[in-house]
């Protein structure tokens, strides 16, 4: 018996290949692809709504920041220059 004759199919195949109703063996990218498509089937995704909120609030929070840091660098500039150099 050769190698690939003596493999037995997968659970999870779905496809017959037409041999007394023997099924095929998924590659596994395949098999990844089917597992992430039902994973994504039972995600209760936002409505526009709340999009639209976690949205804004993603980019409040990214411009807050952005400032606060942005002072705090400046402030550090100031900081080093003086140390560097006091007289001015």
């Amino acid at each position: 018996m050769t190698k690939a004759a003596s493999k037995k199919p997968q659970a999870g195949s779905k496809r017959p290949t037409g041999k007394k109703g023997q099924r095929r063996q998924e590659n596994a990218v395949v098999r990844y692809l089917r597992a992430t498509w039902a994973e994504l089937k039972k995600v209760q995704w936002p409505n526009r709504r709340e999009a639209t909120n976690l949205t804004l609030i993603v980019l409040a929070t990214t411009v807050a920041m952005s400032a606060f840091l942005g002072i705090v660098d400046y402030l550090s500039a100031l900081l080093f220059s003086y140390l560097i150099n006091p007289a001015g």
